[in-house]
């Protein structure tokens, strides 16, 4: 059940190299499965992602994974599942400006790595992905899946109120007549958030309460400076 996430802008080819890798990763003793992005969204496409990595198949996930969230959360879920998984960078595309920010993978960033990055017509470095997928130890069990606390009182303590204030700004701009379109910044943060409709203080919570249950999935002291980053990228992602 080895996880492949595509990543890259528009145009970059994703597809085209969904259905390379399904043809050369399946076979006799194995299906391979690609997912792609649909109606449902990001929710959606995580959950048919989870849905499938209970199976010994290959999953890949052809969409543009644009967000460090995104990659994140799908990195949450390899992991939950204690499956192999990498990253493919499609370099290229039409970067037009009406296209949705793309945060480049990094090799620093344990979500984004093993990475692969392929240029244009160049061919798949299909070797070294069999061997990251089938040759690799598998991810030892996290602490988000043993009966144990999952992290410390601290983190926690830390997630809660980041998203707090987090939610807490938003409302606060929408309070105060902030239109369709407008940045509405959380102080400290660099990134601010781009609301295109009005949203309630259920569904607000509602999306906070996931952020947690998936940031618990790999708490670690490496993302709390990252944390309210990371969850301005959730909203504006699943906010459509």
């Amino acid at each position: 059940m080895p996880l492949v996430v595509l990543c890259g802008r528009p145009g970059s080819g994703k597809s085209r190299r969904a259905a390379e890798l399904r043809e050369a990763l399946g076979g006799p003793e194995r299906r391979a499965h690609v997912v792609a992005e649909a109606e449902g969204g990001r929710a959606a496409l995580r959950a048919e992602v989870e849905r499938l990595l209970s199976r010994r198949d290959v999953v890949i996930v052809d969409a543009g994974n644009e967000l460090r969230s995104i990659r994140y959360e799908l990195y949450c879920a390899a992991r939950q599942a204690g499956t192999a998984r990498c990253l493919l960078h499609c370099a290229g595309g039409s970067g037009r400006p009406d296209e949705p920010p793309f945060e480049a993978p990094e090799p620093g960033n344990r979500w984004d790595r093993p990475l692969f990055t392929v240029h244009g017509e160049e061919p798949l470095p299909l070797a070294a992905i069999r061997a990251a997928l089938f040759e690799s130890a598998p991810p030892p069990p996290h602490r988000a899946t043993r009966c144990q606390p999952l992290q410390s009182g601290g983190f926690l303590q830390h997630l809660d109120r980041v998203t707090q204030e987090v939610l807490a700004a938003v409302m606060a701009a929408q309070r105060s007549g902030a239109q369709p379109g407008e940045l509405v910044r959380v102080p400290g943060v660099a990134e601010g958030l781009v609301l295109n409709r009005p949203v309630s203080v259920a569904e607000l919570s509602r999306l906070r309460r996931q952020f947690i249950s998936y940031t618990k999935m790999q708490p670690s002291d490496e993302n709390l400076p990252q944390l309210a980053s990371m969850f301005l990228q959730y909203l504006s992602r699943s906010i459509q």
